[in-house]
């Protein structure tokens, strides 16, 4: 059986296992109530599904504003060491 890999779930199916078990344990500790590994999978869809991109988004935008810094400062300091 061939399993669909949907566009909005960037997951390996290791690390999907595991957030499942954390809402899991997650609403058994903080909520007191028990769900299943089903229930626990659509939540996971539904918060990827809903802010994932903007999650991925908000990464690419730290690591760009990160290089930009960083960037800018080697050109000052390659202009610092150019000879006269």
């Amino acid at each position: 059986m061939t399993k669909v890999k949907r566009a909005w779930d960037l997951l390996s199916d290791e690390k999907r296992k595991i957030i499942t078990t954390d809402i899991i344990n997650y609403f058994e500790c903080e909520r007191g109530e028990k769900i299943g590994v089903i229930a626990a999978s659509e939540i996971l869809d539904f918060m990827l599904q809903t802010f994932g991109n903007d999650l991925y988004n908000k990464g690419v935008e730290d690591s760009l504003s990160f290089l930009k810094k960083h960037f800018n400062n080697l050109e000052i300091d390659m202009n610092a060491i150019l000879k006269k």
